[in-house]
């Protein structure tokens, strides 16, 4: 195990979901790891070597090899590191876990994310509709399991941390209802048993400080308008 360990790093910034996923699998896998905090505003030499094509973090870095974007990270360490398996051995199972985080990334995180960060009225009504579509897809394949691959997290959980903890979090700053209890009671009471998971609670942001900056976020936004 240890010359898998000798030399990892992960570049990202506190407040990211994407970053969030990396952290819950290296946790999940054991593995230590230095962590370097970026500044977005003003980028690292390092971050702008190791990934020039996005510039974007996280950035993943195993004795010298750079990786970025989150899913494709989390599926490295998933085959690098053996114990605990974050991908179902299955062939069909496996593909559907891929599929249903791709869902999440591209029916879920931009439109609640607009549903916050919009201005516009009529586009913001859109995006919550489209949330609202999204997560009713979610809802209807968690059913009544603790996990969507069961008894314990896999890919889909950790993708979905956004929808656990971001959601929740921007949602209570634009005063919207993206997920409630009332309307997704079993996506809602996966995201409860999610965040308050050992593993995932020590990977997690601090919420004040994350409140904070995009409430900063949301406040100067509409006050420009």
């Amino acid at each position: 195990m240890a010359s898998n360990q000798e030399e990892v790093t992960l570049l990202g910034v506190i407040g990211s979901p994407f970053v969030c996923r990396v952290k819950i699998a290296l946790k999940l896998k054991g593995v230590e790891y230095n962590y370097v905090e970026e500044n977005l505003a003003n980028k690292s030499e390092l971050l702008l070597k190791y990934n020039p094509v996005h510039k974007k973090v996280p950035v993943f870095v195993h004795n010298g090899k750079p990786l970025a974007e989150s899913l494709i990270i989390v599926e490295y360490i998933d085959e690098t590191w053996k114990n605990n398996p974050i991908l179902p051995s299955d062939s069909y199972q496996r593909a559907l876990a891929r599929f249903w985080s791709k869902v999440i990334d591209d029916k879920i995180v931009g439109a609640s994310w607009k549903s916050v960060f919009t201005v516009d009225e009529k586009e913001r009504e859109k995006n919550v509709a489209e949330t609202h579509e999204a997560l009713e897809f979610l809802e209807n394949e968690i059913k009544d399991k603790k996990f969507f691959g069961g008894e314990e997290l896999g890919l889909v959980d950790i993708a979905a941390v956004y929808v656990a903890f971001w959601i929740p979090l921007v949602q209570e700053i634009a005063g919207l209802e993206l997920l409630t209890s009332e309307k997704f009671p079993n996506l809602y009471k996966w995201s409860q048993e999610f965040v308050n998971h050992p593993i995932v609670k020590e990977s997690l942001p601090p919420r004040d400080p994350v409140f904070a900056f995009f409430k900063g976020r949301y406040e100067s936004l509409f006050a420009s308008k």
